[in-house]
């Protein structure tokens, strides 16, 4: 790939260039994964140390009781592996359970389904790692023990989410120090994180699941109102899939396949591929509104359909079926936004890394407690995803609440592939913004041919519900005009940092990678 390396965007960002590499969205935890490359680790073994330290450092998208879903290039396998380590609900639910809420519970013990990201943890570093496990929990250990200075936006994510949260078991006493969040630059400690991580790093995560830590989780469900049992945790499993693919304009763009939403980015990119973007270039409307179109009519078949693939009643080929996409996409006024609805004003809180060393092993990871700090439910350190949330209670829809499921989900790991092997590994975190930031960051470096670092500065759009979206101050007044003349109405939103998602991308190129962190966080993109 030829990139162009100017700067047509605000960010002041350069990519970073380097054999080995770690983005991601706090600089502490990619400084975490660089010192595990440089302690001879591999690229899986610096991504579950930045996993880890992001659980500690960014408590705001993610902790101990989140989900995680992956995407690996082993290059002694020349193969991409995928790995879903999602959560099951409890097998007690059913859909008497919810009986007359007219939507799932956000907060408290019955929006939580199994935590998977330990066991994917486990699942990646007895596939791949080269260190000891407890090695790789250390610098967790130590920020979470030590405590840490607290940046600017993590404080403001934190400040944001106390109101809503402050009231729930464990929250207060774990994550409001004095009474209130930290603001920005003052050190936190959290040690019950840290005795948590111990116990995991020397169970090597059987404690979390069959042990010590599993009783303790069980007992505080019982105390609060959940039925999450023994017997649900000890029943999760971290599963290897087979990630689902679409070739675009000579490379391949790969996502894992449902219960993920990654299957939107690739159903958009097939309904895209007959329109010359490249011809059109960054700047001009139609792309804008092509774009825009094809994903509000990806999303209108994945709300519909996606679940726990066990109860789909589609396959993901049919969805990806060339015919399929080029029917949907003859539904695409060129000159004229239309309502595909419905979609889903989905705002979550989620942490993605992604790690490659020198031997050309890379991986895509993503984790996440979905909205914020998740459920609000915290135990011994451990802050309980709130997954659950995306069930439905319609007893027609695939993805309707039942017990031993897993729900619908909005985090995937984005991957691209040349001639069958490893490109890029990529994603943008974000609610549903994710497979619109998957489709326009692969589009701005297949089609626009920019650099990883402008691909993630660039400006991006978001969906909504009906005809309304939103887009970034910086992509201009006259494109906003254009669009609005195409019948795109515009909805105001509460700033880029929470709106627009956060992304990282790891390009290969020769021996090494070309490295962007997306300037709307606090990360960065660190390396030797």
């Amino acid at each position: 790939m030829s990139f162009d390396y100017a700067r047509p965007y605000p960010s002041a960002r350069s990519p970073l260039m380097a054999r080995h590499a770690v983005a991601t969205s706090h600089p502490l935890a990619a400084q975490a994964g660089v010192a595990t490359l440089r302690a001879g680790g591999s690229a899986i073994d610096a991504a579950i140390a930045t996993a880890a330290a992001l659980t500690v450092l960014e408590p705001t998208g993610n902790g101990l009781g989140s989900d995680l879903f992956a995407l690996v290039w082993s290059p002694e396998d020349d193969a991409l592996a995928g790995l879903n380590s999602s959560g099951r609900s409890p097998q007690a639910w059913t859909a008497e359970t919810f009986h007359g809420l007219h939507e799932m519970p956000a907060l408290g013990w019955m929006s939580v389904s199994v935590p998977g990201m330990v066991a994917g943890w486990v699942a990646l570093w007895k596939r791949w790692g080269k260190l000891p496990f407890a090695q790789l929990l250390a610098p967790a250990i130590e920020y979470a023990e030590r405590g840490f200075a607290v940046p600017p936006i993590i404080a403001m994510q934190w400040a944001r989410a106390v109101p809503r949260l402050r009231d729930q078991p464990g929250f207060a006493e774990h994550f409001m120090p004095g009474g209130r969040a930290p603001h920005a630059g003052e050190v936190f400690r959290n040690p019950a994180q840290a005795e948590t991580l111990r116990l995991i790093a020397e169970s090597e995560g059987e404690s979390f699941y069959r042990g010590q830590l599993a009783a303790r989780i069980v007992a505080h469900a019982k105390a609060h109102g959940g039925m999450m049992t023994g017997i649900d945790l000890a029943a999760h499993s971290a599963d290897w899939v087979e990630p689902i693919r679409i070739g675009y304009r000579g490379y391949e763009v790969a996502e894992i396949p449902p219960n993920g939403q990654g299957i939107a980015a690739l159903m958009a990119l097939g309904m895209l591929e007959p329109f010359d973007l490249a011809a059109l270039g960054p700047q001009h409307p139609d792309y804008w509104h092509l774009a825009m179109e094809a994903m509000k009519l990806a999303f209108r078949d994945v709300h519909a359909q996606v679940a726990d693939p066990a109860h789909m009643r589609v396959s993901p080929s049919e969805l990806l079926d060339r015919d399929f996409l080029r029917r949907r996409a003859a539904l695409i006024d060129p000159k004229r936004a239309q309502d595909f609805s419905p979609s889903a004003e989905l705002r979550g809180g989620t942490v993605y890394l992604t790690a490659g060393d020198e031997r050309g092993m890379m991986v895509s990871l993503i984790q996440s407690n979905y909205n914020g700090f998740g459920s609000g439910v915290v135990v011994d350190g451990i802050a309980m995803q709130n997954r659950a949330r995306d069930f439905s209670l319609d007893p027609a829809h695939p993805n309707h609440v039942a017990g031993g499921k897993r729900p619908f989900h909005t985090i995937i790991p984005g991957f691209i592939l040349k001639d069958g092997r490893a490109q890029a590994a990529f994603g943008v975190m974000g609610g549903h913004v994710q497979p619109q930031g998957h489709l326009q960051t692969a589009i701005r470096l297949i089609d626009f041919h920019e650099n990883p670092q402008a691909a993630l500065d660039a400006p991006r759009f978001r969906v909504e519900s009906g005809l309304e979206v939103n887009l970034e101050p910086w992509a201009g007044d006259a494109l906003r005009a254009a669009l609005a003349e195409r019948g795109h109405r515009f909805k105001p939103f509460a700033g880029t940092e929470m709106d627009f998602g956060c992304g990282q991308i790891l390009w290969r190129e020769g021996d090494g990678y070309i490295v962007g962190s997306d300037p709307r966080r606090d990360g960065t993109a660190a390396g030797y």
